[in-house]
This record gives structure tokens, sequence and C-alpha cells, in this order.
């Protein structure tokens, strides 16, 4: 078989869905439901939890333009089972850990590995399936809902059977599963061909910059970057701010798993939507929904509220992320992929590591979580005015291939 044909598309998006299932569902998002309970038996305050998430942010931050690079010089599935594996070894290390200063290192260790996975994947799919990679990658989103879906099914089980240990051994089940999905990465994912004489990651610096600097690049960076402060601050407190205003860890859990139930479908409807109607269209609706969903609670924090911010939130939110992962595929010439979507990430990265500190930092401060979650209502609302932007964006690339070479082998 050529090496250049196309693989099966539904074996390599699956391994798409189980990446993004383990590094972001597991690593990133599962923490707001462990967090209780983790805070807890560690006994640490609302703001060294927030500093636990922002720790993982940041490595992911430093290291996410790196995963990139290596993505382009080594073949992206070097970078993601690399990536993976390193993830694994972190939620080991979670299962011992007692120390704070150790918990911290090895949350820092998530995001180093999240950050040489996820992108990474998200490129090879785009590259692979140009011509339906809104829906390509809307699958792979939808591993992130089954990821919250089996977070608040799984962990509150776990706590309910293991008490105060029970933390413990969630974090040891997601090591299971990262490592499962290693063996399948490893055997079924293969590189997609490389275009031009030099990879994307050996680009000269000034058409690098060409990428960094072009206009539509930069605003659709900054769109993922909003998303990226605004989901992580819900997925992180959400849970948190159910329990304080009277409501049980399991009723929490059980909306939680409603909306990554709800998500698990949503992803690829709105991308297969949008390879259709046009990204931007969708991207504004889509928004505009979170933007709904998450006013909810600050108008009341009875049930209803929280069940109506879940339930739009399920329906929403990751055909939000499938379409600008999506857009910021389609800025740049193939060859630019890895780079482009990078970069856009690098801005979603710093989201997230702003997020949890600026929140926890706000929930300490007022003693309450209304401040926080006002003011991720008004930044995403600056999100909605960048998708209006990107609605008007004209259709072709926006960073063109200076020369072109011949297909070469990755």
């Amino acid at each position: 078989m050529s090496e250049n044909k196309s693989p099966n598309v539904v074996i390599t998006v699956l391994c798409g869905t189980l990446t993004s299932l383990v590094v972001i569902g597991f690593a990133r998002l599962a923490y707001g439901v462990i967090l209780p309970s983790m805070r807890a038996d560690l006994g640490l305050s609302y703001q060294q939890a927030g500093i636990l998430s922002t720790v993982t942010a940041l490595c992911y931050v430093c290291f996410v333009l790196a995963g990139g690079l290596a993505a382009a010089r080594w073949g992206a599935r070097a970078s993601v089972l690399f990536g993976m594996l390193t993830v694994a070894a972190g939620f080991l290390g979670l299962t011992v850990a007692a120390n704070y200063w150790l918990v911290m290192a090895l949350m820092g260790v998530l995001g180093f590995g999240t950050a040489f996975a996820f992108a990474p994947m998200v490129s090879l799919l785009a590259t692979w399936f140009p011509d339906k990679r809104g829906l390509v990658i809307g699958c792979m989103t939808s591993g992130v809902g089954i990821g919250v879906l089996l977070s608040g099914v799984l962990v509150p089980l776990l706590l309910d059977a293991f008490g105060e240990r029970g933390w413990r051994v969630s974090w040891g089940v997601f090591a299971g599963a990262a490592l499962l999905v290693a063996v399948m990465i490893a055997l079924f994912v293969r590189n997609p061909p490389r275009v031009g004489s030099s990879a994307a990651g050996t680009l000269p610096s000034d058409e690098k910059w060409r990428i960094y600097r072009n206009p539509r690049v930069l605003i659709v960076a900054g769109t993922y970057g909003i998303i990226g402060l605004s989901y992580i601050i819900q997925t992180v407190f959400m849970v948190s701010f159910m329990v304080e205003n009277g409501h049980s860890e399991s009723v929490a859990g059980r909306y939680m798993a409603m909306m990554g139930l709800l998500s698990i479908a949503a992803g690829p409807l709105w991308g297969w939507v949008s390879d259709f109607s046009g990204r931007g269209n969708a991207l504004a609706m889509s928004i505009a929904l979170v933007i709904v969903a998450m006013g909810l609670p600050l108008i009341g924090q009875s049930l209803p509220f929280f069940f109506l911010h879940f339930l739009i939130m399920g329906t929403s939110i990751n055909g939000l992320f499938a379409m600008i992962q999506t857009s910021a595929t389609e800025q740049v010439a193939p060859r630019y992929i890895p780079i482009a979507f990078s970069f856009a990430t690098l801005f979603f990265a710093v989201g997230q590591f702003l997020g949890p500190a600026i929140a926890g930092w706000m929930i300490e401060t007022t003693g309450g979580f209304t401040l926080a979650f006002g003011f991720t209502l008004l930044v995403l609302m600056v999100g909605f005015g960048l998708t209006l932007l990107i609605r008007r964006f004209p259709h072709g690339v926006a960073v063109p291939e200076e020369t072109s070479a011949p297909l070469q082998r990755a």
C-alpha cells in the first residue's frame, strides 16, 4: 500500500477521539470533578487548587509550540505517542503523591504531555482529510465530551467505593486508559505526507512570521484563547459552585455527565454543518449559546438553572471547539498547518493558564463565585465579537505557500 494513500478514516479518527478523551477530558477537565475530594484530602484552599490547574496550563503554554515543531520534524505520530506516555506517567504519579509541591510538578507533567499530543493529532487529521476537516475534527472533539461523561459517572462511583482514596484511584484509572490509547496509536496511526522540500518545523524565520503576524490567524487564535479561558473556569469551578450552594457532588457529577453525553454528538454535528453552511455562521451561533449558558447560574443558583446551564453547554461547547480548531487549520496552506495550529493553540493554552488563577483569586477575595463567572461572561462577549469578524473572512487561505514543491514521504 502506498504511504501517501489515505489511511482508514474510522480507525484514524477513533485514535484522535481517544487522544482528546485522555489529554483533554481526563488530564484537564476531570480535575474539576476530582477537585472537591482532592482539595479536602490534601487540605488545599481554592487559590491553591486554582494554581494546580494553572501549572498544568503553564506547562502547556511553554511547550505547545515545541509540540508542533516536534510533529513537523519527527512526525505527528511520534509526537502524539510521546505525549500520551508522558501523560500516563503524570497520572500514575498522582495516585501516590501527597506533598503539594510534588502534586504541582505532576500536574505540570500533564500539561507538558498534552502539548505534544493534542495539537499534533489535530494537524494530522486536518492534513489527511482536508475535505472533511470539520467533521473529523468534530469527531475528535467528541472525545472531550466522552471524557467529561466518563469522569462525571466514574469519579463519583470511585469516591463512593474508595472513600478518601477515591480521587487517587481515579487518576490510576486514567493512567490505564492513557497506556491503552498509546498502544492503539503505535499500531494504527500513520504520518501524513509532507508538502515541500522542508518540514514546517524547519521553515525559515521570515516564513514563520508570515503566519504569526497574519491578521486572520491572529483573530482565530485570539478567539481560541478566549474559549480556552472561559471553558477552563467553567470546568474547574462550576461543580464547586453547585456544592457551595448546597447541592450534592453526586448531582453535580450527573449534570457534568449529561453535558458530556450531549457534547459527544455536538462536536461532529456542528462540524458537519459548518462544512456546508460556513464556519463563521456556525461559530457565532454556538458561542451565543455558550454565553446564554454561562449567564444562567448568575441569574439563580437553584437546580433548574444549573440543569439548563449544563444542558446548553453540552449542546454547544464541543461544536465551538471543533469549529475554531478547524478555522485555525484553514487559514494557511497545508504545509504550514502544524505551525499555525500550534500557534493558535498557544493562545488557547495562555487562556487556560490565566483562567483558573484569575477565577481562584476572585473567589478567594470575594468569598463567592459571582464575580468569577461574571468575568467569564464578559470575556465570552468579546469572543462573540471576534466570531463576527471570522464570518467576514474571504474564501481561500490567508497564508499561501511561497513556493511549490512535490510531495515527500513523511
